[in-house]
């Protein structure tokens, strides 16, 4: 059987660059690194040097099948993206338009409820602990003056 080459493979509604190497090439879907997709390559059994242009439709459908199923195939909890949800109480692992909308939800939940992270979002400000004093600024330079012309 002789495998024919794809420019661009479609993945779980996304298209992705089949010149590249499979692992790298799942990690162009949003909520998918690369240990991630070394794990799903594991579980597919697809050998992670094979450019992703060279799969059959089988090996893609069984692919797409694992990533939009991870738990299914015995992937870990902690490589989920979204342990124990709100919501349901599951582990769920999001991907592309999904992901970014419940994170969305999420930091519209924490400015609502004005915890600490939320406060933060709002007023634009690092969240994760990181120093403000002299990084992240924004604006006009301080601290630094200008001479006045005429004067020597």
């Amino acid at each position: 059987m002789s495998r024919q080459f794809q420019h661009i493979v479609r993945i779980v509604d996304r298209d992705l660059d089949g010149s590249l190497k499979v692992a790298y090439a799942l990690t162009g879907l949003k909520g998918i690194g690369i240990n991630l997709a070394q794990m799903i390559l594991k579980k597919a059994g697809i050998d992670p040097d094979m450019r992703l242009g060279f799969l059959t439709e089988s090996e893609i459908e069984s692919l797409s099948d694992i990533i939009q199923n991870p738990s299914k195939y015995d992937i870990p909890e902690w490589a989920l993206n979204r342990r124990k949800d709100l919501e349901t109480g599951e582990n769920l692992h999001l991907l592309g338009a999904d992901l970014e909308l419940r994170v969305k939800s999420d930091i519209e939940l924490m400015k609502r409820i004005k915890c600490w992270k939320g406060v933060r979002h709002a007023l634009g400000l690092r969240v994760r602990g990181q120093r403000t004093k002299t990084t992240g600024r924004t604006g006009k330079a301080v601290g630094v003056r200008r001479r006045r012309a005429g004067r020597g």
